[in-house]
């Protein structure tokens, strides 16, 4: 069965301590609800993500002569950065493929270590191939970012924190992108507390390393399509396949809606700023994809890396799923006093307006019908049921609502 010795984690974490920081460990009361849920706020650590871990230790092992013949990497954002801010401490050049996809604030973080940048058209997968090309006609040296010994061992030093922090640890929770990070905290936490139970989540959309366990084999998928840019690869690694195969309990997946409501919860109430890849675990605890009770939970927010030009639009889809924002049309008669006696119900139950758009009856329908459609800040799907059998007990038609 394949391994990773755990000598070598160690090793990393001694090599990781001139760099890395150890991130900070906080219990969630806003999620320990079923269990008592801790949060490993990888969102914290130099360059916003884990990915500097596994990147140095990577980079620390190489000969002076590799090191001389520069560094190639492909990345959505975040391993690029690790891999840069290596290649600067350690005066090596360095040239990173990125997707086009990915988000400029993680390019730009990216160039500002010295990195040369190559954007190309596509996923992950895609730019993988891209330095994979440049690799074979420059001779540098290719740094994985996840299937990867060493790479892997990086990771695995979040397990021996985990561990550090909170002894009586009874699962920890993981984002899986090409399975790297999970490899890591798997392989050491089995090793060092064989009891601990290890589950990854993965976005429905970009579900390579469930649908690879599942059939018992590496499955590509033919398109990843998800705002957790993090972790949207098509096709898990070989090593990490293993890893995954061998030492992780279970893999769950959970929605773009899901994960936008964990992006929320986390800056609302824990006033953590996650990126969508960073949000997987806390998603499958808020929803209940996991099935434990009365246990210590780790989750791993693995990087803090979003684009603030999506930002808005995550918390928008999250208030909208969680029954935060809710929308309706109601038929009414085109008179005045209409809008006034709507809006006097909505606000008697403490909801508040925050668009009325007013549409005229069309073909089709009786000449002095109109449609209010109204958006509205409520407190849940419970408070948004309230004002629509307001509305249905005053008299008025709901056509629609929309959430």
């Amino acid at each position: 069965m394949i391994s990773l010795p755990l000598e070598k984690v160690y090793d990393a974490k001694d090599v990781l301590s001139k760099i890395a920081r150890k991130t900070e460990f906080i219990h969630s009361r806003f999620l320990s609800r079923k269990n008592n849920i801790f949060l490993k706020s990888e969102n914290l650590q130099l360059t916003g993500s884990f990915k500097l871990r596994g990147a140095y230790y990577k980079i620390s092992k190489l000969s002076a002569e590799q090191k001389q013949k520069g560094i190639i990497a492909c990345s959505a954002g975040n391993h690029a950065q690790g891999v840069a801010l290596a290649a600067r401490e350690n005066n090596i050049k360095a040239t990173i493929f990125i997707p086009a996809t990915a988000p400029l604030s993680k390019v730009e973080a990216t160039r500002a270590y010295g990195a040369e940048i190559k954007l190309i058209d596509g996923v992950y997968d895609d730019a993988y191939k891209e330095a994979v090309k440049f690799q074979n006609e420059t001779g540098g040296i290719f740094i994985h970012p996840f299937d990867d010994e060493d790479v892997i061992a990086g990771q695995g030093t979040i397990a021996l924190e985990i561990y550090e922090q909170l002894k009586d640890v009874d699962a920890i929770v993981v984002p899986i992108g090409g399975g790297g990070l999970i490899s890591g905290i798997a392989a050491t936490i089995k090793q060092i507390k064989p009891e601990c139970k290890v589950y990854g989540v993965q976005a429905q959309n970009a579900d390579s390393m469930y649908v690879s366990i599942r059939e018992h084999k590496r499955v590509e998928l033919k398109h990843v399509n998800t705002f957790a840019d993090g972790t949207a690869v098509k096709l898990p690694g070989n090593l990490t396949f293993e890893f995954c195969k061998n030492y992780v309990d279970e893999i769950i997946t959970v929605s773009d809606d899901e994960i936008a409501s964990a992006v929320l919860l986390l800056m609302e109430k824990e006033k953590i700023v996650s990126e969508g890849s960073g949000a997987l675990p806390v998603a499958a605890i808020m929803f209940d994809k996991i099935s434990l009770s009365n246990k210590n939970i780790v989750c791993v927010v693995s990087g803090g890396n979003i684009d603030v030009n999506i930002l808005s639009r995550v918390i928008n889809r999250a208030l909208l799923k969680t029954g935060r924002i809710s929308n309706l049309t109601v038929e009414l008669l085109d008179k005045p006093g209409q809008l006034k006696e709507v809006s006097s119900i909505i606000a008697h139950y403490g909801a508040n307006v925050i668009r009325v758009r007013h549409n005229q009856g069309g073909e089709g329908t009786d000449i002095n019908d109109c449609y209010l459609k109204i958006s509205m800040e409520t407190r849940d799907f419970e408070h948004f049921e309230q004002i629509k059998r307001a509305l249905v007990d005053a008299g008025y038609n709901i056509l629609s609502t929309v959430q």
